[in-house]
């Protein structure tokens, strides 16, 4: 019996434990400049799932409704060029993406920043960027 308790106490401790690293993984994602944010949650999957990357959940917010100007999310897998994911202008738009590196199983650096688009002779107004790396 005392075997059998031991036993359930360990697994529960293990389990435990497994679900604080999920836990810790997952970070509360807030980016912002004049005009854009974009608020949500970030996670790296595990290397057990393909892709295997960091799964971004979210909302890409255009502050300013009426400044004419169009917003849009960075994203910079690995040592890619950076991709663009267009928001909506006067709009909010969902974001709901994995970022991954197709050339290898396990993903471990993604750079990601908000940017309000001004147009061809003003430069964009850009968020600090944010450095995802794997353990």
């Amino acid at each position: 019996m005392r075997k059998l308790a031991t036993a359930v106490v360990a697994a529960g401790l293990f389990f435990g434990g497994m679900g604080v690293a999920v836990a810790d993984s997952e970070y509360n994602l807030i980016m912002r400049t004049p005009g854009v944010a974009f608020v949500g949650n970030s996670a790296w999957q595990p290397t057990t799932k393909v892709p295997s990357g960091l799964h971004v959940e979210g909302e890409l917010r255009d502050e300013s409704d009426n400044d004419g100007h169009n917003v849009y999310l960075r994203v910079k897998v690995e040592e890619y060029a950076w991709g663009e994911l267009r928001g909506i202008q006067r709009g909010d738009l969902k974001v709901n993406k994995v970022y991954t590196d197709g050339a290898v199983l396990k993903t471990k650096e993604v750079r990601m920043q908000v940017c309000l688009d001004r147009g061809s002779l003003r430069p964009d107004h850009c968020s600090k960027q944010r450095l995802f790396s794997r353990k």
